[in-house]
């Protein structure tokens, strides 16, 4: 299997005006209010290349030179490689892909149990997750409960680097040291820390703070990977209403500022940084004060953001959980709506597209299967309609005449079936006899039959059994450290 992205970016919320009325806003957010930076280095580098910096308030102003000096050198095309070839996502402002799951702090195991998540499921889901056709960029979907939770990105590092083909999603949870200790575990792989810098395998996130605040470990983890030629999510994760003003074109303004300072910043540590503009944004629900993923709302920002983003040429990661609590019809149609709108919006990385549900909380094996299959029909309506000398079929039709018939018996039906036709891997067809004949099981029945069909193959890791070993104790050492540095602090 080779990953192929295919273009979207046909619905559009926004008008060429609306965009020019966000930009003009977001310029006069940077200008005159600015963005709260608590590392000191990272007011220092802005400090030196001209724009205005408060120390004594960590604030930093960016003006429209500065912005558009470092937009660019911000490329819109380049590649996250995967541990082959085939594995590699050509990224540009056109192509959708997906990413699986994050940070889930619970799972739903197969037999419906609802429990807190173990290393061990994160070696499963990432097992099968990496089975699973139209996942594109693997994640740690889950933080096991099992591992302290400091420093603990080592061993999201341990448990889901090696047994995936796709390039991995990381996070530094504790600033510059994370990103150097998860270069030197990549290089255990590909021969050296020179190898990863050249083409990584691992990408970085960074995850800013609404309203309008870069905290000192994300600029520390922005500045390192943007020295060492990590690619980076610049990422805010707003709440509409309540981190960011309750109108959708407010909090675009908002995250758009936030967003642009941090890629600022990692174009003037390092000029070509390879920068995806991020968020992982939702609707605060006022009635529980809870973050809702799935709200139309969240799916009109995240589309809107998606064109936004295009505006400064800059490829975009949207997408988030669905609010359901098990692979039901609220599930089905919140993925869906959710999976679709974005596709056609031009959303480059749709991002906690499998398994992740009851507001980013819950990890569950049979949807992260169900979510594939809606990915599968999604990726097909990106197809579109070909319109041509064979598709237009005049030939055909002109040989079957005006007469009942039917084209069943004719080679290019099955020639073009077999081609071009979407095959269900898990959605059942049938009529009810039938489907009661072969047991009348439920979506989430035939789902969990291939989760436990997957995880009993030999599946070993990705890379060698000895390597592996090496990346586990690497990272359990790794992880030791930052334990033992946070108790002496």
């Amino acid at each position: 299997m080779s990953i192929r992205g295919l273009k979207g970016g046909f619905l559009n919320f926004l008008s060429e005006d609306d965009l020019d009325a966000i930009h003009f806003a977001t310029l006069e957010i940077l200008s005159e209010i600015g963005i709260k930076m608590e590392h000191e280095p990272a007011l220092e580098i802005f400090s030196s290349s001209g724009a205005k910096v408060d120390y004594k308030n960590s604030i930093v102003k960016i003006d429209e030179q500065l912005l558009n000096k470092a937009l660019l050198s911000a490329p819109s095309r380049f590649t996250l490689h995967g541990k082959n070839e085939d594995f590699d996502v050509k990224v540009d402002t056109e192509r959708v892909y997906t990413i699986g799951g994050s940070s889930a702090l619970n799972v739903l195991d197969l037999d419906g149990n609802y429990r807190p998540a173990l290393f061990d499921d994160l070696i499963k889901f990432t097992i099968l997750l990496d089975r699973l056709q139209h996942l594109h960029i693997m994640h740690a979907i889950v933080i096991p409960s099992d591992l302290e939770e400091y420093g603990v990105d080592r061993m999201l590092f341990a448990g889901t680097f090696p047994y995936t083909s796709r390039n991995y999603y990381s996070q530094s949870q504790t600033g510059a040291d994370g990103v150097l200790e998860q270069i030197k575990l990549a290089a255990v792989l590909q021969g050296s820390e020179e190898a990863v810098r050249k083409n990584p395998m691992f990408t970085e996130v960074v995850c800013m703070v609404s309203p309008l605040q870069h905290e000192k470990v994300n600029s520390e983890v922005l500045i390192e990977a943007a020295k060492n030629n990590i690619p980076v999510y610049v990422e805010v994760d707003a709440m509409l209403g309540g981190t960011t003003p309750a109108p959708v074109a407010g909090t675009l303004v908002e995250q758009n500022a936030n967003v642009l300072a941090g890629i600022v910043l990692a174009q003037l540590v390092n000029p070509g940084t390879p920068c995806i503009y991020s968020i992982a944004s939702g609707l605060m629900d006022m009635s529980t004060g809870g973050y809702s993923g799935a709200a139309p709302e969240t799916n009109l920002l995240h589309c809107a953001t998606a064109q936004v983003a295009h505006y400064y040429n800059l490829p975009f990661q949207g997408g988030t959980g669905i609010d359901a609590k098990i692979p039901d019809a609220q599930a089905g149609y919140e993925r869906a709506m959710q999976v679709l709108s974005n596709a056609l919006a031009g959303t480059n990385f749709i991002h906690l597209s499998f398994g992740m549900m009851e507001m980013m909380l819950t990890a569950s094996y049979e949807q992260c299967v169900i979510d594939n299959e809606i990915m599968g029909a999604a990726f097909k309506m990106l197809e579109g309609v070909a319109v041509n000398d064979e598709t237009l079929s005049v030939d055909l039709l002109r040989k079957v005449g005006p007469k009942s018939a039917h084209f069943l018996t004719f080679k290019e039906t099955s020639e073009y079936v077999r081609k071009h036709y979407w095959v269900p891997k898990i959605t059942d067809r049938n009529v009810h006899s039938s489907w009661k004949a072969m047991g009348a099981k439920s979506m989430r029945d035939v789902a969990a039959d291939e989760v436990r069909k997957i995880l009993s193959e030999n599946n070993m890791p990705f890379i060698s059994a000895e390597q592996t070993k090496e990346i586990t104790d690497m990272a359990k050492a790794f992880h030791k450290k930052a334990l033992e540095k946070l108790k002496a602090n």
